[in-house]
């Protein structure tokens, strides 16, 4: 089946704003009386019953008749509250204008208010494993074929009662599994006052066990020999029950009612019988009730086993007396101490030797022995420092600015190539490599640098940069590795600095 999104699911619920605004403690308070006169069938309240209600509280001494009207009407439009004006005191035009109402929960409230009170008694309400729901589910399902012959109202009454004690078994299970899985549980299991009602608590949750195998079987029998020709049968009946109830201001689909009746069916099948070859919740719960005792029984042993240790071992003691008093001499005592206390002041040895073996059952005879290095532990140890000669690097130094004073040399001489006139014209360079660009726009960046726009090679050399004729003249500076637009700059040498050629 294809969940829908529809229009009342995205719609945002204005009657549930009351529980989170900044007055939530007013609005709430209001409410709560209306639903208290509510369940009293006392419906429609006038705001001077409100407020004398809410003032016989400390919270609201300070409380006043206007704002009580002003919280009411609040809640009128938030659709918490409907209102009608009441008309039978009226006895001047004046007391007419004046309205007078009285104000009745709507349906959302009375809802709203029934699981805020769920809520708050959530840790009242614990959820318990009941053997019974089984054993009714089962009567209930054998019932099935015979409300093929009754009447829509009796298959209606029939299967109110099945869904009802499932989803009873199907809630509490969860509630009861999520409290048992907690930490607190997990704490409490490890204390020993645990163990006073240890017993007990296992001895209910084998006979819910036992309860579980002796109906969830029989229930699988039932729900797999079932035909669906049947099952259609009897359905249709209730939805035909289901659609003569009248409801107020309330239109009821037929196939959201049936896939919602037929829904609930697939999901008791699937609790008893599982789901594409998966095991099913009856299953599980089984497995996980075993499991539950058999942590509550590790636990008990370990309690069991803690307190056992702590028993008072006078009469070991007194044993453990005599014999070092039968000892013939200190020799012997040592020995019986070693026997029994072991080694005092042990010395423990560790290193980085990699064993050939992981195995934790291997004797310390059987390793491999490795060297461990030990320093001496006084204050004033120095480990010797290594002593290393100064070699000479000479030669390496020698090759290496050989080899930059060729690289050089070889720069300049392509370099020289482009000068023409003793002038450098960017405009009229061919394609260059790329560290020839590097060098000239060096050149370039240090002559503009300069209130003269005049610089220095590295060999010695003075340059002028000239600017480009017009201003805005540009080239293209060709590369290996690229092409870059730039105004048309000439370098012009220079044969001593601010002099021309």
């Amino acid at each position: 089946m294809i969940f829908e999104v529809n229009p009342k699911v995205t719609k945002q619920i204005d009657e549930m704003r009351y529980l989170t605004t900044d007055n939530s403690w007013r609005y709430r308070s209001i409410l709560r009386f209306f639903y208290h006169q509510y369940e009293k069938m006392k419906y429609w309240l006038y705001k001077e019953d409100v407020y004398e209600a809410l003032r016989e509280n400390d919270l609201f001494s300070t409380y006043t008749l206007d704002q009580c009207k002003q919280d009411l009407d609040v809640l009128m439009t938030w659709r918490n509250l409907s209102a009608i004006q009441d008309t039978t005191k009226v006895s001047t035009v004046e007391e007419f204008k004046n309205k007078q109402y009285r104000y009745q929960l709507t349906e959302y409230s009375v809802e709203i208010e029934r699981l805020t009170l769920r809520l708050e008694n959530l840790l009242v309400e614990s959820a318990s494993l009941e053997p019974t729901l089984l054993e009714r589910l089962r009567d209930e399902l054998k019932k099935l074929p015979q409300m093929a012959t009754k009447e829509a109202k009796e298959a209606g009454s029939w299967w109110s009662a099945l869904s009802s004690d499932f989803k009873r078994l199907n809630q509490n299970y969860q509630d009861y599994v999520r409290d048992l899985f907690s930490i607190k549980a997990e704490e409490m299991m490890q204390t020993k006052e645990f163990m006073v009602f240890k017993d007990r608590f296992i001895e209910y949750l084998r006979d819910f066990v036992k309860g579980l195998q002796l109906h969830a079987h029989a229930i699988e029998h039932l729900l797999g020999n079932f035909s669906p020709d049947l099952v259609d049968q009897v359905f249709n009946k209730v939805v035909d029950y289901e659609l003569s109830i009248p409801r107020i201001d309330l239109e009821v689909d037929e196939k959201d009612m049936r896939e919602n009746i037929l829904g609930r069916w697939e999901s008791l099948n699937v609790w008893f019988l599982g789901e594409n070859g998966e095991q099913s919740e009856a299953l599980k719960l089984m497995d996980i009730t075993n499991n539950i005792i058999r942590k509550i029984t590790r636990y008990a042993a370990q309690i069991s086993e803690s307190k056992n240790a702590t028993i008072n071992r006078r009469e070991e003691y007194l044993k453990l007396a005599q014999l070092f008093d039968s000892c013939p001499d200190i020799k012997k005592a040592h020995e019986l101490s070693a026997q029994v206390f072991g080694l005092f002041q042990m010395k423990h040895f560790k290193s980085d030797q990699i064993r050939e073996t992981e195995s934790i059952s291997s004797h310390i005879f059987s390793e491999v022995p490795g060297t461990f290095l030990l320093k001496p532990r006084i204050r004033g140890y120095q480990e010797k420092a290594s002593r290393s000669p100064i070699r000479s690097n000479a030669q390496k130094k020698a090759e290496m600015m050989a080899k930059i004073r060729a690289t050089r040399q070889m720069e300049e001489e392509t370099i020289q190539s482009y000068v023409a006139d003793n002038k450098i014209d960017f405009k009229n360079l061919p394609v260059i490599e790329s560290h020839v660009r590097v060098t000239l726009l060096r050149w370039l960046s240090k002559g503009l640098g300069s209130s003269s726009r005049q610089g220095k090679t590295e060999d010695g050399r003075y340059y002028q940069v000239l600017m480009p004729n017009p201003a805005d003249q540009t080239c293209i500076l060709n590369c290996h590795d690229g092409s870059l637009t730039m105004p048309a700059y000439v370098i012009e040498f220079l044969d001593q600095e601010g002099d021309q050629v």
